[in-house]
């Protein structure tokens, strides 16, 4: 695993057009613009892989989210950056499709801010994955009917962008027969 030190995000600006890098820690610092995506993995049974967080992450550790998220490297198409981080992540690779993008931004209490221009990648998986214990706590399958009541409910065990896609984008994340 490369630690969040060495690692860099792409700067953009509000088009998603390349500005520059930035050390990911320094410009979740700064909360600057970046691009990033967000996996979402359903099964035949139209539920959605979730993950808990590793507790050891540097913010929002032990929350619920989308299969996998990270940000793209220079180069790197989105799908080949969530192919990559699938893989890193949950220890499977599948095809993905890209719905769409938004742009959102998230102060976290420890100071950073995650301001990130964010592509969905949809894709299908039946198996158990293999996930890192060293970047998921947990994981399970679930309904959207099910995950959207929880975060009625619950909304302090999601991520902020997670929570986000559920209440703006639902439609563009779920998966069409």
């Amino acid at each position: 695993m490369e630690s969040a030190e060495k690692n860099y995000v792409i700067l953009v600006d509000e088009n998603d057009n390349p500005i520059g890098e930035m050390e990911k820690i320094e410009a979740h610092e700064k909360g600057l613009l970046h691009r990033a995506f967000s996996v979402f993995i359903y099964n035949d049974r139209n539920e959605l892989m979730l993950q808990q967080r590793a507790l050891s992450k540097y913010h929002t550790p032990g929350l619920w989210t989308n299969t996998c998220c990270s940000h793209q490297k220079v180069g790197e198409s989105n799908v080949e950056a969530g192919q990559r981080r699938l893989m890193e992540e949950m220890g499977f690779s599948v095809p993905l499709e890209e719905k769409m993008s938004f742009t959102y931004k998230a102060p976290f209490d420890n100071g950073l801010t995650e301001h990130e221009y964010d592509h969905i990648l949809v894709g299908h998986y039946n198996e158990e994955p293999n996930p890192n214990p060293e970047e998921v706590e947990s994981w399970k399958w679930e309904s959207l009917e099910n995950v959207q009541k929880d975060i009625a409910e619950n909304p302090d065990k999601y991520t902020a962008w997670f929570k986000i896609i559920f209440d703006k984008y639902l439609k563009a994340i779920t998966k069409t027969a």
